[in-house]
């Protein structure tokens, strides 16, 4: 039976989105710094040893930031390892809400994420963000940036990990640290830099770097099947949960339009090839991903309506094996 807090949280939220002082005086968007920065190791020497049982990820599947750090734990095995809870994708300024049903946290029955946050820092101000890594044992944050998570994923809880999977392999980190430099700043941040931006003059220039590196990458795939070679690394998977999302949302919700991904041949193709990797679809929910962006965000679609399209197979033979 989905809570009483169901009746607050619409379907579609026409509160005000609330950038929390991420809106630059040239109208530009500048994303907050994470607030949570600690790491958990193998070895404990963070003073925060990887244990199994001990630590929960809340997520949002609708969330890019969030979905690296899903793929990660189920492409390393580690659901029975680290716990997950999911929020409802709908978000309204009060923050990603627990509804009911599968948005239940089964840690300490939290309604909304933004409790994690007071608990761990009663001064903390800045916007609320998923993914969320926590600590069971301390009932604190360890982490709210999702690069880090996913590097910690990637390694941490190896002796623990159904499968042996190198995200971060040695002879490749001076290049994947390049890679997702770039895609960070121009694809993955690109997009909201965009969609967000207020001037003209701000959103151009995040228009024309964006499209600017998704060529660069065309060209780059042409060559190679993943961006670092035969399998794909972590910064495969930084810039994939940016292009699944990409024709649905991002090209007409904030307006990134000079091309879709299907109109790239080598970036859509390897888009398919992702997607269809073992474990990968299941953490795509595409409906979810529409209703939040086109429902939360009244600024940009203050109509609230959910595009019907675009029809896309994912699953169509990718020809890049």
């Amino acid at each position: 039976m989905r809570r009483e807090l169901n009746a607050t949280v619409p379907a579609v939220t026409t509160t005000k989105f609330e950038l929390r002082g991420e809106q630059g005086q040239d109208g530009s968007f500048e994303r907050q710094q994470s607030a949570f920065r600690r790491w958990v190791t193998a070895d404990g020497s963070s003073g925060l040893p990887a244990e199994p049982g001990r630590y929960h990820l809340y997520v949002c599947y609708a969330c890019p930031w969030a979905s690296r750090t899903v793929i990660a734990r189920r492409l390393k095995g580690l659901e029975d390892v680290i716990s997950m809870s999911p929020v409802d994708p709908i978000r309204d300024s009060r923050g990603w809400a627990f509804t009911g049903g599968e948005y239940t946290d089964p840690l300490a029955g939290l309604e909304f994420l933004a409790e994690a946050y007071e608990r761990t820092d009663p001064a903390f101000e800045g916007r609320v963000s998923v993914p969320v890594l926590w600590d069971r044992e301390t009932a604190t944050i360890v982490n709210n940036e999702s690069g880090d998570i996913l590097r910690m994923l990637g390694s941490a809880w190896d002796a623990w990990a159904e499968r042996d999977l190198d995200l971060y392999p040695a002879a490749l980190r001076e290049e994947i640290d390049a890679l997702n430099e770039l895609i960070y700043a121009t694809v993955n941040n690109g997009v909201y830099m965009a969609g967000f931006a207020t001037t003209q003059a701000s959103y151009s220039r995040a228009f024309s770097a964006l499209f600017d590196t998704l060529e660069h990458l065309e060209e780059r795939l042409g060559g190679s099947r993943y961006l670092t070679g035969d399998e794909p690394t972590e910064a495969d998977w930084r810039l994939f949960v940016t292009l699944v999302r990409f024709d649905a949302v991002y090209h007409g919700h904030f307006k990134c339009n000079r091309r879709r991904i299907v109109d790239f041949p080598n970036l859509w193709g390897y888009t398919r090839d992702l997607y269809q990797r073992p474990l990968v679809a299941q953490t795509v929910r595409l409906d979810e991903i529409k209703r939040h962006y086109y429902g939360t965000h009244p600024m940009i679609n203050p109509s609230g309506i959910v595009p019907d399209g675009p029809e896309i197979d994912f699953t169509e033979p990718h020809g890049r094996g």
